[in-house]
């Protein structure tokens, strides 16, 4: 199995295109024609795991962060950075990024804290803007279920839940067929009048290109018509962080108790406690101040997230209780998501979980 074809696995889970645009995802350092001897996966990329991945034989990591975040101008071993990214490619280890697009997918990072905590009906906190297009074109009327149907293959008309949806009207279509044209329908020549289906079908932005290759290659006209717009709808399966409920309201300082010990906390810096019940809750993880006035408008009682700063705190206004429990611990279980997804696609293949130490933070 070649570097690709994992490259590949992983972006069916996590397609790169839903990364943030100020992200590093993908192929990082390697070769995606080199064969894979084995896969170590790890939340951090540093000079310790690259010695892991060398000691158990494994020459593609798959790592959460991106090593390479801005852009590197010299390889010269002054930074961790440059000697982590030297010592891959001295011996010959591939590098795969994840990070937000991996944070921006139903199974992903905020789902997998859901998981953890017991939160139940999870949903996305900050839907993603910009993912979804609308397709209409036109098509004699006894072609318009084939050619629907060759769309919903290639992935247009899924709504959230639902599949296989297109709206339709019936009109007249009309065209004139020039000298060089060979026309399916008509005289050349002549003007024609054709009883046509409008069909529209929405899809993932990112599905354009085989979508459109479907549309010409089934549609019966020489010319296609067809018109695609951008579209202001957000998917409910896409988007930063995600909010749940507790199977039983409890009391805000249990929660946060209970939050410490299934995600393993030392220290949870918080917002005052409102003295009332938690029933909702917004996580999102890494840093997530950001999404506190998402938090709040969605009616979250606490909001499990980190990297927040003193004056951060004051937005919680009295509304909801902020819980910062850090960066890595919000992130930790991200590898194992990655390994029980890797070794279920590949149940015959080396997948290994990091066992290196990568938290750069420490608690006395």
């Amino acid at each position: 199995m070649k570097i690709k074809h994992v490259t590949e696995i992983l972006e069916e889970l996590a397609p790169l295109d839903y990364a943030e645009d100020f992200d590093n995802v993908g192929l990082l350092v390697g070769d995606a024609q080199e064969e894979v001897k084995g896969i170590l996966v790890t939340l951090d990329t540093l000079e310790n795991v690259v010695d892991e991945a060398l000691a158990t034989d494994c020459n593609l990591i798959v790592s959460f962060h991106p090593i390479i975040f801005g852009g590197l101008k010299k390889l010269t071993g002054r930074t961790y950075v440059e000697r982590t990214v030297i010592k891959a490619i001295r011996n010959g280890i591939a590098i795969y990024s994840m990070h937000t697009a991996l944070d921006n997918v139903r199974g992903g990072v905020n789902e997998k804290i859901c998981e953890t905590l017991g939160i139940i009906h999870p949903k996305i906190l900050i839907p993603k803007k910009g993912t979804l297009e609308k397709l209409v074109t036109y098509v004699p009327r006894k072609d318009a279920e084939p050619l629907r149907r060759s769309l919903f293959e290639a992935g247009a008309g899924n709504i959230g839940n639902y599949s296989d949806c297109s709206f339709n009207l019936e009109g007249t279509g009309s065209f004139r067929s020039g000298d060089e044209a060979d026309p399916v329908k008509g005289e050349i020549g002549k003007i024609h009048y054709e009883k046509e289906t409008q069909i529209n079908v929405i899809y993932a932005k990112r599905l354009r290109n085989g979508i459109l290759a479907s549309l010409f290659k089934n549609h019966p006209y020489e010319e296609v018509a067809y018109e695609v717009f951008a579209v202001q709808n957000t998917d409910q399966n896409l988007g930063m962080g995600m909010i749940g409920e507790l199977p039983e309201p409890i009391a805000e300082r249990e929660f946060l108790q209970r939050v410490k010990e299934k995600m393993n906390v030392s220290v949870v810096r918080h917002s005052a406690f409102l003295d009332q019940k938690v029933r909702t809750v917004a996580v999102l993880g890494g840093s997530g101040a950001f999404a506190i006035d998402a938090a709040k408008a969605s009616g979250a009682d606490v909001l499990i997230t980190s990297d927040i700063k003193y004056h951060e705190f004051y937005k919680a206004e009295s509304k909801l209780v902020i819980a910062d429990i850090g960066h890595y611990e919000t992130e930790q279980f991200t590898k194992n998501l990655l390994v029980d997804y890797l070794t279920k696609k590949m149940p015959n293949f080396a997948v290994r979980l990091s066992e290196s130490k990568t938290n750069p933070i420490k608690y006395l």
